[in-house]
C-alpha cells in the first residue's frame, strides 16, 4: 500500500456514518466476546447452562457457610447458658453433695 492509499483508507474510516460505526463496533464486540468465551472453554451452546450451574453451586456454598456459622453461634450460646445455669444451681446448692 502506498502512503496515498493509506491516507485515503484512513479518511474513509473517519467518514463512517454513525450507523456503520455502530455496526462495526457491535461486530467487534461480538467477536471479542466469542473469543473470550472460547478461551474459558464456554464456546459451545451450553455456556449459559454451565454458568447457571456455577452460580447455583456458589449460592449453595454461601448458604451452607451461613448455616454453619449460625449453628456454631447457637451451640456456643446454648453452652454458655447451660454453664450459667449449672453455676447458679451449684451456688444455690441445688446440685451436689449436701454438707
Amino acid at each position: 500500500m502506498t502512503e496515498e492509499s493509506i491516507n485515503t483508507h484512513s479518511a474513509d474510516i473517519l467518514n463512517l456514518r454513525p450507523e456503520d460505526l455502530d455496526e462495526l463496533l457491535t461486530r467487534a464486540a461480538e467477536r471479542g466476546a466469542e473469543r473470550a468465551l472460547a478461551c474459558l472453554g464456554l464456546e459451545n451452546g451450553h455456556a449459559a447452562a454451565d454458568i447457571r450451574d456455577l452460580r447455583g453451586l456458589i449460592d449453595a456454598w454461601r448458604e451452607a457457610r451461613r448455616t454453619a456459622w449460625q449453628t456454631t453461634v447457637k451451640v456456643l450460646t446454648t453452652g454458655v447458658l447451660a454453664a450459667l445455669l449449672v453455676g447458679i444451681a451449684i451456688k444455690l446448692r441445688l446440685m451436689g453433695d449436701p454438707q
